[in-house]
């Protein structure tokens, strides 16, 4: 694989494509607004706790004004995924696979699964089929980023720390030599790549952290650490901790894929983090949101299993009742 191609270069694609670029790939990406003018005009800067990565990319608005990859990132958020498939199907060529780098549970969840879930669709997120009919899920690898990521102004990506880690899998569990080919491309851009075979344990595990934070974190708009000085958010977040791990064994999955999950460790680092969770971005920015990915479908299969999670139930509703009011959701 020489060419790739990031879909949607915000913070964590825009980040991403810096280290491709570091790496000597081939890179374009695709993006919108401000941020696509300026990288047309500047380039892509990615600033790294130890270095500046400053990518000459090719940059397009319109994903076919780049042609056929060897593969594609997409890093857009869940409610821009239907809109944008027939865009990323542009993008690709016979055997081009795409990593859908994305929070929450994935349009694509449910593929390859055996039981009565095999292929089940999911339509809060990807409506009329859309990614499943013009990407098809048989391209899909899915990527879990754990990296501190904002976009400081157009053309620049600010990485609040130097975690940089992406998580690779495909859906049906085999360590194929398409997702080991691009965790080696990213690791050579200086960024850790495990590949794993569960790779719907990862998604719950980050689901879980996201779903304990961002739905507080929205109605106070507050950074994490000053969200967490509060005994009474730290009582919420260890409860719905409680609760998304509860769903994700529902699901036959666990949320401790590397090792036993430390709340106290947990609450160590967030409490000294300024950084705001990407779902309150969002809402400061005016943007839709990932509601439906991160809280409302894992609600929704913790409901057919019959999994109880009260405080979820509640803290999602508001969640959601803030969304509304300010039109984007």
């Amino acid at each position: 694989m020489k060419k790739f191609c990031v879909f949607g270069a915000g913070a964590i694609g825009g980040h991403l494509a810096g280290r491709l670029y570091k790496a000597g790939f081939d890179v374009s990406v695709v993006a919108r607004g401000p941020h696509l003018e300026a990288m047309k005009k500047n380039g892509l800067k990615v600033k790294l706790p130890d270095e500046t990565i400053e990518a000459k990319v090719r940059v397009a608005g319109n994903a076919s004004e780049l042609g056929p990859q060897d593969a594609v990132i997409v890093a857009v958020k869940a409610p821009a995924i239907p809109g944008t498939a027939k865009d990323v199907a542009t993008l690709l060529g016979p055997d081009t696979p795409v990593v859908y780098v994305l929070n929450g549970i994935p349009w694509w969840y449910h593929y390859g699964e055996k039981g009565a879930n095999k292929d089940k669709r999911l339509p809060l997120l990807d409506a009329d089929d859309a990614a499943w009919n013009a990407i098809g899920p048989q391209r899909v690898i899915g990527g879990i980023a754990w990296s501190s990521c904002t976009v400081t102004e157009p053309g620049v990506v600010f990485v609040e720390r130097n975690i940089n880690r992406f998580v690779l899998g495909e859906p049906d569990g085999s360590i194929s030599p398409r997702v080991q080919e691009i965790a080696r491309a990213l690791e050579a851009g200086g960024v850790t790549a495990p590949v794993t075979a569960r790779i719907r344990d990862n998604i719950w595990e980050k689901l879980v952290l996201n779903a304990a934070t961002g739905p507080m974190s929205i109605l106070v708009q507050a950074a994490l650490r000053d969200l967490f000085a509060e005994t009474a958010a730290v009582d919420i977040s260890r409860a719905m901790i409680a609760e998304g791990q509860a769903m994700a064994r529902a699901m036959g999955c666990t949320t401790e894929p590397d090792k036993p999950f430390d709340f106290d460790a947990f609450l160590k680092q967030v409490g000294a983090s300024k950084h705001k969770p990407s779902i309150l971005q969002d809402l400061e920015l005016g943007r839709p949101m990932e509601i439906d990915a991160i809280y409302e479908v894992p609600l929704q299969m913790a409901r057919a299993a019959g999994v109880p999670a009260p405080v979820s139930e509640m803290m999602v509703g508001l969640a959601k009742v803030r969304a509304r009011a300010a039109g984007i959701y």
